[in-house]
């Protein structure tokens, strides 16, 4: 069997340097984030797990079952039916979500809209390299397929492949921080 030159399990150097850049772009935006920003991010990543709808049942079973049996035992319940402090405590609780989630919407926001300039940025390059690409084929059919030895300077410089990483740096020159 034919050895390859690169292992299994490793990749060629253009899908690692793509690889480097996407992860230096999430990197990038992670860093960027304020201390709050990490917190909320950090509060939201916990609040949205099932363990906190499991938690959330139980304190409401709980709420409930202590008012109802604190009647029941001729104690005086502190939030008697119909819950006015439960239905008060989930409302509050709830304005405080809505907001956590909106702030973690937003940065994500923020990093979708970086990696869409990217993806348009390597979609115009890739577009402007193959109309080149046909223009070149257009004049080898003119010419009879003879190639002339004409050097043609966008067609070597479109021939490289895009350096994500120089994309990623011309995409943040040209964004607001």
């Amino acid at each position: 069997m034919p050895e390859s030159n690169t292992a299994s399990n490793e990749l060629p150097p253009h899908i690692e340097q793509s690889v480097r850049s996407i992860a230096r772009l999430h990197a990038d935006h992670h860093h960027s984030a304020t201390p709050q920003e990490r917190v909320v991010e950090h509060m939201t990543t916990v609040l949205g797990r099932v363990n906190s709808i499991v938690a959330l049942g139980v304190g409401v079973v709980v709420w409930v079952g202590v008012n109802l049996l604190a009647g029941v035992f001729g104690y005086r319940p502190l939030d008697p039916p119909p819950f006015v402090g439960l239905t008060s405590t989930v409302s509050v609780v709830s304005i405080f979500l809505v907001i956590l989630i909106l702030v973690t919407e937003q940065r994500a926001h923020a990093l979708t809209e970086r990696r869409q300039q990217f993806t348009l940025e390597l979609a115009i390059l890739s577009e402007r390299k193959i109309a080149k690409a046909i223009q070149l084929l257009e004049e080898l059919r003119r010419d009879g397929a003879q190639p002339r030895d004409k050097a043609d300077a966008e067609a070597a410089d479109m021939a490289r492949p895009a350096d994500p990483e120089a994309v990623i740096a011309a995409i943040d020159a040209t964004q607001p921080r």
